[in-house]
């Protein structure tokens, strides 16, 4: 139980961190030392992709674990 709760938060904030990264390797955040940079632009791709896995991999546990108990 409390490792769904961590997988949970974890992929929520890899997805929002990434999101920020891509805004400002893109340059739609200026004003850090990031925007602009397109190394951002994949290392915020690959984090997306990272907690997008995450939950989705708690998605399905819970739909897996939901349809053996019926």
């Amino acid at each position: 139980m409390v490792v769904s709760w961590i997988k949970g938060i974890a992929g929520v904030v890899c997805v929002l961190l990434g999101l920020l990264w891509i805004g400002q390797g893109t340059n739609l955040l200026p004003g850090s030392f990031m925007s602009g940079q397109r190394q951002w632009v994949i290392i915020g791709l690959v984090l997306v992709v990272v907690g997008a896995w995450l939950l989705w991999t708690l998605v399905r546990r819970r739909a897996v674990s939901g349809a053996s108990r019926s």
